[in-house]
């Protein structure tokens, strides 16, 4: 049996011999935030499927694939669809992709995901950057033998998402006009949606909006020293007194929405990234 190291080599040097340019920044695209990939110049287009090793999305607006080109004068690689537990998919495998972004070169990374607002002073629409999280996935993606030349076996997370990039994004946003909340991320395991007292609870632990996704990789990423800015999309609001039914389709339609303002403020924090500075 191959070992996660020897999977990614492998996944590496196949996707070396597409000729790709290796990329400095990764970018995690989530549900219904794959327009993002339309921006990218002078693109090569990599099918999961093809991949060794590379799991295969499954869930809807989740196109599998990696995008690798241009924005601005930054080389980057975007995925256009990620891993969730409820699909089935270990930790290892949620989070493969972010081990190959990294040996490929990116020194960061952006991700995206869309989520459900539990701050009454936030609504559906509205983009949040990440300050911090709560892992209630039940699990952790670093369980298991340590490789020590990707990471230390306890990885500090005192600084899960980077103030440097943090600060950029809301640079841009008021330069944009973006209204950009900031606060707690809190991920569960899905695939269903919570319960009012779910909710109630979730709020009452700290978190401001929640999640199925994003954890995992911020944890590997920060595994390896890549600095991280997160960007929740809210796509319906979780006020227990006041619940809605929400579908997939009302979800992935608010995302599309919203995703031109995401695009804006990723695309801006890019240009004016000094990769040297991180």
């Amino acid at each position: 049996m191959l070992s996660q190291v020897e999977k990614v080599n492998e996944s590496i040097e196949y996707i070396k011999k597409q000729g790709v340019t290796s990329p400095k920044v990764g970018i995690i695209l989530g549900t219904g935030l794959a327009q993002l990939g339309s921006e990218i110049e002078d693109q090569k287009i990599i099918s999961y499927e093809n991949i060794p090793h590379f799991p295969v999305s499954t869930v809807e607006s989740h196109t599998g694939q990696l995008i690798f080109g241009k924005l601005g004068d930054k080389d980057v690689v975007a995925m256009q669809g990620r891993f969730h537990f409820y699909e089935g998919y270990s930790g290892e495998e949620i989070t493969f992709a972010v081990r190959v972004m990294k040996e490929l070169g990116i020194k960061a990374l952006f991700v995206s995901n869309a989520c459900g607002g539990l701050n009454p002073n936030y609504s559906s629409g509205c983009l949040m950057r990440l300050e911090d999280h709560i892992n209630m996935l039940g699990f952790n993606p670093l369980v298991g033998k340590n490789n020590e030349e990707w990471g230390p076996r306890f990885p500090d997370m005192s600084e899960p998402y980077s103030k440097v990039l943090g600060a950029l994004a809301h640079k841009v946003a008021l330069k944009e006009q973006i209204d950009l909340k900031q606060g707690v991320y809190l991920a569960v395991s899905g695939p269903n949606l919570e319960t009012r007292a779910e909710y109630r609870m979730t709020r009452l632990m700290g978190a401001d909006v929640v999640g199925m996704s994003t954890i995992p990789e911020v944890i590997v990423a920060r595994h390896m020293g890549i600095p991280v800015l997160a960007i929740s999309v809210i796509t319906d609001m979780c006020l227990p007194d006041n619940l809605k039914e929400a579908t997939v389709e009302q979800i992935i339609a608010v995302a599309s929405k919203a995703e031109p303002f995401l695009t804006t403020v990723f695309k801006g924090v890019i240009a004016e990234l000094d990769l040297d500075s991180l």
